[in-house]
């Protein structure tokens, strides 16, 4: 049987048997017979290496121990010889040489007996660590092999799977540190959710969805924010409103673009401001141009800037885009000319809605914010990270800003409870029956109130 090393390895197992002094040796193989050999064959190879290893241990001590003796027996029979000869003296000189010479034999006798019993000790030690193995029974060939079971390995690849699926989940929502609800803003923050935009679909392409479909509930969604912002603005009325978020990405520019639709809906005069001079995008969503804009306020004279204010479809809706980028937007933004520019267009709109960069990106909307009347923020649950709403948070306060609430954009519909908390069920009021044109459950309502009212009077 030809197995390398490594094979062996892999081949043989061996482990202790609970509370026993047995030890358990298994062997696999392709070929019954030969895990049978070897097993067998390891139980010799292991009792003749444990012999080589006690001769190893004790040999050399045992023939340097034999050597002193047969060494010191040879003294001792030369001084007992010595002895011998001398017989019974009758000289003072050889009674002394005989009392010298029995004293030193018994010296040698006493030394002998010693190592005698060393050596005794040690044959005993020898002999309580010889082999005591002995072979339980003998490995026999197995009738079926053990491996593979297919059945087994596939329940236990199916067992695991789905517990590594389970823990992954589990893994990444413990690693993701983004929002996912409204109550862990609030308690984070201190701060009301007060608008929840849901996922806009793509009929709204080319205008804000607000105008495209203004019965959707994303529409709906913007007239509730719409109306928080008025309850926001009870005590003080808000004026000028800047909108902004802790990173890119988020939608900011489209909830201020429609925020400004619903507004001006209402019969409000709205001015919408592009203050993203890096990357603007009003003028895209709105489909105007950007010839001018924003930049112009800062260079040129007051009697120059007409007609850079843009109506929006005959609307009460204005629209003032970034115009070309300057190379210092944040100075800019900071100055006294926005500050007057802004005194003069509150005097001529109800509301005055500017968008702004992200906070986590350049100073400009902190250095805006102390200038508004109030401020919010725009983040996507699932892609706003706590750190970056955390860091937005604090610089707008740290800047005296008047942060009146969060607004969570982006939400997908089917995801709406896990964000809030709750459910939201839109088509009880904006389904329209089965051909669309039918009149809305909520319009249906109103006119039994309306009924009603007219029964009672």
């Amino acid at each position: 049987m030809d197995m390398s090393s490594g094979a062996l390895k892999g081949a043989i197992n061996v482990q202790l048997v609970r509370d026993t002094q047995l030890i358990e040796v298994t062997v696999e193989h392709i070929n019954p017979f030969a895990a049978s050999d070897l097993a067998n064959t390891l139980f010799e190879v292991f009792d003749e290496q444990n012999s080589e290893l006690r001769k190893e241990r004790f040999g050399p001590s045992k023939e340097n121990l034999s050597k002193q003796l047969d060494e010191m027996d040879g003294t001792i029979q030369s001084l007992q010889a010595s002895i011998d000869d001398l017989g019974s003296p009758t000289t003072v000189a050889g009674r002394t040489e005989l009392s010298q010479l029995k004293a030193e034999l018994a010296q040698y006798q006493d030394s002998y007996t010693r190592l005698l019993q060393t050596y005794e000790e040690l044959r005993l030690a020898e002999a309580q660590t010889a082999s005591n193995i002995v072979q339980i029974e003998p490995a026999k060939p197995q009738a079926a092999p053990i491996r593979p079971r297919t059945m087994m390995n596939t329940l236990l690849a199916a067992v695991v799977g789905a517990m590594l699926a389970v823990g992954g989940v589990f893994l990444i929502d413990y690693l993701d540190d983004t929002i996912k609800t409204t109550d862990e803003v609030s308690q984070r923050f201190d701060l009301p959710v007060i608008g929840f935009i849901t996922r806009m679909g793509e009929n709204h392409v080319g205008l804000p969805v607000t105008v495209s479909e203004p019965r959707s509930p994303t529409s709906e969604a913007f007239r509730s924010l719409r109306s928080n912002i008025q309850f926001a603005g009870v005590d003080f009325p808000i004026q000028t409103l800047l909108v902004t978020s802790p990173n890119p990405e988020v939608g900011k520019s489209t909830v201020a673009t429609n925020l400004g639709v619903v507004v001006a809906q209402s019969g409000k005069q709205v001015l919408l401001i592009d203050a993203d001079m890096r990357r603007p995008h009003i003028h895209n969503l709105m489909g105007l141009p950007n010839h001018i804009g924003l930049s112009d306020v800062f260079i040129r004279p007051s009697s120059e800037l007409a007609g850079i204010i843009q109506r929006w479809q005959d609307g009460n809706l204005y629209v003032l885009t970034s115009g070309k980028s300057p190379p210092n937007p944040a100075e800019l933004l900071a100055s006294e000319k926005l500050i007057q520019f802004l005194e003069t267009a509150v005097k001529k709109n109800n509301l005055v809605i500017i968008d702004s960069p992200p906070i986590g990106v350049v100073t400009d909307p902190v250095v805006l914010s102390a200038r508004v009347d109030a401020t919010l923020l725009v983040v996507e649950p699932g892609n706003t990270e706590m750190g970056a709403a955390e860091y937005a948070v604090e610089q707008l306060r740290r800047a005296g800003a008047n942060l009146i609430g969060i607004v969570f954009n982006n939400v997908p519909p089917k995801r709406a409870g896990y964000y809030t908390g709750h459910y939201y069920y839109y088509s009880e009021y904006y389904s329209n029956g089965k051909d669309g044109k039918g009149p809305s459950n909520g319009k249906k309502r109103e006119r039994k109130r309306k009924e009603k009212k007219e029964v009672k009077g």
